[in-house]
């Protein structure tokens, strides 16, 4: 960074804070009013719950598709063009979705919510436009502070499907198409934000200065981009922690419903342990930043992989009706999910060079959806092969690997 921009990083880093936090704010909004609804959009067209799921699936796979897509604009024209467009994508597929929903066309339901799905990747990718004019000592905080403003919309959103269905039905088209009126209308402000506040770029000023082979708005090819981040140690624990806290989060969090519907758990008691397990993802989010910062990253992803693990072997022990038991081993899995993601994604970001680094950051989404499509699909089979205790106790083995190599990299340091 040159001395000209370090000059601008404080105040232009606080104002950047500020409208990522309100974007990503209205953005969960959004986006989390329309997981249930979707899956009920599903089975209603469709009539089979068996089929509920394709909407969830496709948006996972929207937000996959998407990451190296707005990671290369971000290269091309910043960060406000690359979130502003996600934003935008999404709040067009949620009128899709609507539109699928009232004709009850499942094909155009579906793209819908792929569209949507962008939104989450433009979520995901507005974490690491905080730490682009962050100094080294407060990286991590600052990328800590973009994922906790999805607690309100995360919290909030799912709570709206009520109010939104009678908005929907007062213009005459089905109940479940509400939450996606929330969602266009959130995600379209969303953009707004970014577009109008996310000046100047916080990439484009960060790499400014730099040499033409840092700055160069070429695209990467993706083989190339991985080559690099596995030839860095730090970068590639950074993608390990963050690809297998997903994977691992994921897996055991969509099986522990059918887990407790098996004895016939009310759905209040149900989504009450979910929503344990959502606090648990975002509520202490600066609390894990800080102590990114002040520990080290390696430090915080061992500390969030023995969490991952701790949280598998108390709800794997647990009845199907023990919501205490399970209530903690949930606020576990979103607790060390924190710790993984954040620490993993400052080490990335700051292990990379700057040529790499937004294609890198793409790629690090692109694998951390993979990792959860591939473990909530595997997830099913395990629990209708196996049981729930056994999901619990498998998805802890690739987190216990990533444990082990953090371990490898502290003692290394210290020697």
């Amino acid at each position: 960074m040159t001395e000209s921009t370090a000059e601008l990083a404080h105040p232009l880093q606080k104002r950047t804070l500020q409208t990522l936090a309100s974007a990503q704010t209205l953005s969960g909004l959004g986006y989390s009013s329309t997981v249930a609804a979707g899956s009920l959009l599903v089975a209603s067209i469709t009539q089979s719950e068996a089929l509920a799921g394709l909407a969830q699936t496709f948006g996972v796979l929207g937000a996959a598709a998407m990451a190296l897509p707005l990671a290369n604009l971000t290269r091309r024209g910043g960060r406000r063009l690359a979130l502003g467009s996600g934003y935008l994508i999404g709040a067009i597929g949620a009128v899709f979705a609507i539109a699928g929903g009232t004709s009850r066309i499942l094909p155009v339901m579906l793209l819908g919510t792929f569209l949507v799905g962008a939104a989450s990747a433009s979520g995901y990718q507005a974490r690491y436009a905080a730490v682009d004019l962050a100094e080294q000592n407060t990286r991590a905080r600052s990328l800590s502070l973009v994922v906790w403003a999805s607690t309100i919309g995360s919290v909030i959103g799912p709570n709206l499907m009520g109010p939104f269905g009678k908005v929907a039905t007062f213009f005459g088209l089905p109940k479940l198409t509400g939450p996606y009126f929330l969602s266009a209308t959130m995600l379209g402000l969303g953009s707004l934000i970014i577009w109008t506040r996310l000046r100047p770029d916080p990439y484009l000023t960060s790499v400014a200065g730099h040499s033409e082979e840092s700055s160069s708005k070429t695209k990467v090819p993706t083989k190339e981009v991985f080559n690099h981040i596995t030839s860095i140690p730090n970068a590639l624990l950074g993608l390990l922690a963050i690809s297998m806290g997903h994977l691992i989060m994921v897996a055991v969090m969509v099986m522990t419903p059918v887990h407790m519907a098996h004895v016939d758990v009310s759905l209040n008691i149900i989504g009450f342990v979910i929503s344990v397990h959502i606090a648990g993802m975002y509520a202490l989010s600066p609390v894990v930043g800080y102590l990114t910062d002040r520990l080290g990253r390696q430090q915080v992803i061992l500390i969030g992989s023995l969490i991952l693990i701790s949280s598998a072997v108390i709800a794997g022990l647990s009845p199907a009706n023990n919501e205490v038991q399970l209530g903690i081993g949930l606020f576990l899995l979103g607790l060390g999910w924190s710790c993984t993601l954040i620490a993993g994604s400052t080490l990335l970001s700051e292990s990379v060079s700057d040529h790499y680094r937004a294609p890198a950051q793409g790629t690090s989404d692109l694998v951390m959806n993979l990792s959860a499509a591939v473990g909530g699909a595997l997830a099913g089979v395990i629990i209708a092969v196996l049981s729930y205790g056994w999901l619990c106790a498998l998805s802890a083995i690739p987190i216990a690997y990533v444990a082990l190599i953090a371990l490898n990299q502290i003692a290394k340091t210290r020697t």
